[in-house]
């Protein structure tokens, strides 16, 4: 699942940069004025604690949402329809076809006019779903459903991935398997913005972290750093397993 040459041959997207970052909603303001910038490069981690505005801030990133106030950058420029075509987000739930699994890889494929079956079975192998090519995508596993979904996110070679939470309430063994798809993602030159509330599945896959709480990046830090020695109280409580206040 290594980025495609016409991604590399394009003009850069990096970095990509939050600026007064503000979303309101039913009279919450959920995201406060966020300054954040990203290159490609370190595996970022988005962490706190529930209700912090993980989830949010990745579809405001994404272009999923518009911000209410403040502005997200691509290389110094607004999303557009080929910045959309180069980065790709994954979420809780695995959203598929009803078709079989090779076919919803194909359906990604064929958008790009790059359909064929030997590149299906490639990207499925690398999945681990090979043998399931021909079954109905509905009835895999949900930690096989996940897989087949990050699978299709990167039939394309994006180069961001935005992952919410990709692994909640999977299997152990599931949650390794997608885990090592994301490290093969991410060598392979994608860059990777992670959101978990697993704090050993952080220190396991995190260059980076972004911390955050009420809506607000607290830190924003190299993962060493963040674990030894957090320098707000927030994260501080959050990692001890306190109540975050």
């Amino acid at each position: 699942m290594d980025r495609g040459a016409a991604g590399a041959a394009a003009s850069p997207i990096w970095p990509v940069e939050a600026r007064g970052l503000t979303f309101e909603a039913g009279g919450k303001r959920l995201i406060d004025g966020i300054d954040l910038k990203f290159g490609l490069g370190p595996l970022t981690v988005v962490m706190g604690p529930n209700g912090a505005g993980k989830s949010l801030l990745l579809r405001l990133l994404h272009g999923m949402i518009a911000p209410t106030a403040g502005e997200v950058l691509w290389a110094g420029q607004p999303i557009n329809d080929d910045v959309r075509k180069r980065q790709a987000m994954v979420f809780q739930r695995p959203v598929l076809l009803r078709r079989s699994v090779a076919d919803n890889i194909g359906f990604v494929l064929g958008l790009r006019g790059v359909d064929t079956i030997a590149r299906r079975l490639e990207i499925l192998d690398r999945a681990g779903l090979a043998q399931h090519a021909p079954q109905p995508a509905r009835l895999l596993s949900g930690g096989e459903q996940q897989r087949l979904s990050l699978a299709r996110a990167m039939a394309l070679g994006p180069e961001m991935l935005f992952l919410d939470e990709p692994t909640v309430s999977l299997d152990p063994a599931s949650v390794a398997a997608i885990e090592d798809m994301v490290k093969s993602v991410h060598a392979g030159g994608t860059k990777i913005l992670f959101v978990t509330h697993d704090i050993g599945q952080a220190r396991r896959l995190a260059n980076e972290v972004v911390f955050m709480h009420r809506g607000r990046v607290v830190e924003h830090t190299p993962s060493f750093r963040f674990f030894d020695n957090p320098e707000s109280h927030p994260a501080r409580d959050y990692l001890a397993g306190r109540i975050v206040r």
